[in-house]
């Protein structure tokens, strides 16, 4: 996806808000020109209270001076704006590629409306291309690699399971947490599996993003469209 791209879709979701709103901040590349599109209407004059999804999010709002609350503070937020690395016709997702997937999915659902942002390179007809993460508890690593392991072959996945990695270290959450990433092929029932992987006691939180997303816009050569 070009910088372009990213950068229309993520002007058209600023159509989603208005002054005054409470508003959950995506993460990854996509999500970070929304906020900086917010940033600069918040320069003007704009009024909002926001929740960021990522201490990298945070970082990036407080420098552009975004007031920011917690969901320890509001209950409930207006909207949320976020990518996706994978959506299909359902407005199902596959979230998690940039590693917030846990605190993504929290602010979505304490959300009135979850509007995805992305170029239409990832509206997909069935999930699972993009391999879904899950974030699980570093303790008894071995045995939730074991189970997902299972759940996997159940569900007649075409790729394996890795432990994701950063600078020759495993890659660590916001929430302290390890990646498993699950390369599925394609992801024949989306709830059940969702149901499997949460069974899991050493699974905290997966990347299927299902019953969340309300609307989206998705950027091409030829424009943005929406889905929802």
């Amino acid at each position: 996806m070009s910088d372009e791209l990213k950068k229309q879709a993520a002007l058209a979701a600023m159509s989603e808000v208005k002054s005054g709103m409470r508003i959950g901040l995506g993460t990854g590349s996509t999500a970070k020109h929304f906020v900086d599109y917010l940033g600069a209407e918040v320069a003007k004059g704009f009024e909002c209270l926001c929740v960021p999804t990522s201490i990298a999010t945070m970082k990036q709002a407080q420098s552009l001076n975004i007031p920011l609350t917690t969901l320890d503070e509001i209950d409930r937020l207006d909207v949320t704006v976020d990518g996706a690395d994978e959506i299909d016709d359902r407005m199902q997702l596959i979230k998690g590629g940039g590693g917030a997937l846990l605190r993504e999915k929290i602010v979505a659902a304490a959300s009135d409306k979850m509007v995805v942002i992305a170029d239409t390179s990832k509206l997909v007809e069935v999930l699972g291309k993009f391999a879904l993460p899950i974030e699980v508890n570093k303790f008894g690593l071995g045995a939730t690699q074991n189970a997902v392991s299972a759940i996997m072959q159940d569900f007649k996945a075409e790729g394996g399971l890795v432990l994701r990695q950063q600078n020759d270290a495993p890659f660590v959450t916001d929430g302290g947490h390890f990646i498993l990433d699950a390369s599925f092929g394609r992801i024949s029932d989306a709830k059940a599996l969702s149901d499997e992987l949460l069974n899991v006691p050493g699974v905290v939180q997966h990347g299927l993003f299902l019953g969340l997303c309300a609307k989206a816009y998705l950027a091409d050569a030829n424009g943005v469209k929406e889905l929802g």
